[in-house]
């Protein structure tokens, strides 16, 4: 595959920055929403009350994967109300996506050749379906290049992860990968649910406790023990990852307890999409109104200045590929993006479904 098609592709994929450490300064307390649960919980779903949290990042260690003082996409940390809503308790897995495709017939974006539209001047030869996958590097190698540990795989899509010589077999309960924005939208539809805001999705992921740096609390490894399926060791040389959290790669859903709501899995293991437009000055342009706002859909289009003709959508709490060394998305006030018609081997998505009226 020539360069340019795979760095057409791979230059879509990135992903924004996280806001380094954040302190508990900037965040006032969390007001959950009093009623009870509306009724008897959907399947796999669990009840998120909503109510007036604070968002966001304070930006302190501001970094776009280790290159310093390129984003502030997440602050400032502003205040923002959601209403309640049912949530996905794990990332949809292979099995549910798999019903889904019996269910339609649908076929994903990664399956389908690439229109001449999206890539003009590229070889029609090279106009193949696929999508990207990590490749590790040989040895280490600069981190100011993801290119070195991407490559756009001809045949890999979320039947086939690693390209066509993988399959589901034993997959079934991890989450499914290889989903662009829209093939996550059609399942959310076809299960009469929808993709999360950012916001929603920032409320359920903190459970309640404003201010931690991670889902779960403000250390790491409390008491020594890993709480998410992110990357240790050597980032990104073959081998690198040492598993220490239990896994190297890709893990099975809820293999990690659960936060204050019943979900699993808000940081690491895959990026999950939602249904915000990205805009770094999004945040800014909330906080200045001085008011809360209220259940906020993200912005009216897309914007990124690095890549001004990428239609990118939000997403959230990191992957298994993230690691103190280069990327920790996975705090919970850090965000990403995506070009909305691409997926990889490290996002998937979750949904919801708002409370009946």
């Amino acid at each position: 595959m020539p360069n340019r098609l795979k760095r057409l592709w791979i230059l879509t994929l990135m992903l924004s920055a996280a806001a380094g450490a954040e302190s508990s300064a900037p965040y006032g307390p969390t007001r959950e929403n009093p009623a009870a649960a509306p009724g008897p919980a959907p399947a796999g779903m669990v009840w998120v009350p909503g109510g007036e949290f604070s968002m966001g990042s304070d930006g302190a260690g501001d970094s776009l994967c280790a290159l310093p003082g390129t984003s502030s996409d997440c602050t400032p940390v502003h205040r923002v109300y959601v209403d309640g809503f049912w949530m996905d308790r794990t990332e949809v897995t292979n099995e549910q996506f798999a019903r889904f495709v019996a269910a339609t017939g649908y076929v994903t974006v990664a399956e389908q050749k690439p229109a001449a539209a999206e890539f003009p001047g590229v070889p029609a030869e090279n106009l193949v379906a696929g999508s990207a996958v990590f490749s590790p590097t040989a040895r280490p190698v600069a981190l100011d290049n993801h290119l070195q540990w991407w490559s756009y795989v001809p045949g890999a899509n979320w039947r086939h992860p690693e390209g066509p010589g993988s399959d589901l077999a034993g997959r079934e309960s991890h989450p499914v990968v290889h989903v662009s924005y829209e093939d996550a939208a059609a399942y959310a539809q076809w299960a009469g649910k929808r993709l999360p805001t950012s916001a929603e999705w920032e409320f359920a992921a903190r459970g309640g406790r404003p201010g931690r740096l991670y889902a779960w609390g403000d250390e790491l490894k409390p008491g020594g023990k890993f709480q998410a399926n992110i990357y240790q060791g050597r980032f990104p040389v073959q081998g690198g990852d040492t598993g220490e959290d239990g896994f190297k790669g890709l893990a099975p859903v809820a293999q990690f307890a659960p936060n204050p709501y019943g979900l699993h899995d808000v940081a690491g293991n895959v990026w999950e999409w939602v249904s915000d437009w990205y805009d770094p000055d999004y945040y800014a342009q909330l906080a200045a109104t001085g008011r809360v706002a209220r259940n906020p859909p993200g912005p009216a289009s897309s914007r990124d200045p690095a890549e001004p003709g990428a239609r990118k959508r939000v997403q959230r709490g990191g992957s298994f590929l993230c690691t103190d060394l280069y990327c920790s998305r996975y705090l919970v006030g850090a965000i990403g993006r995506g070009e909305e018609r691409t997926g990889s081997n490290h996002v998937g998505f979750r949904c919801v479904r708002a409370a009946a009226r």
